[in-house]
């Protein structure tokens, strides 16, 4: 039960963080390209939103990830 309900999540996490990414505007920059006014902005309002959402969905994403290695392996 354990299992099935960590791959549940595993699911609405990826689709949250692929909608969450996608909606991110891109920076039109390079590798090597040097830092434009476009860059130099800071982020503010829903960029802001989006960016931290990203952070936190992939720090939930990895530990579901983890949890659920562990309880496929029978550590948990």
């Amino acid at each position: 039960m354990l299992i099935i309900g960590l791959k549940l999540i595993m699911i609405v996490l990826s689709v949250l963080l692929i909608i969450v990414v996608l909606l991110q505007p891109s920076q039109k920059t390079g590798l090597m390209g040097d830092a434009t006014d476009i860059e130099k902005r800071t982020k503010r309002g829903f960029e802001l939103f989006l960016f931290r959402s990203t952070i936190i969905l992939i720090i939930l994403f990895i530990g579901t990830a983890i949890l659920f290695g562990a309880a496929e392996a029978g550590l948990i």
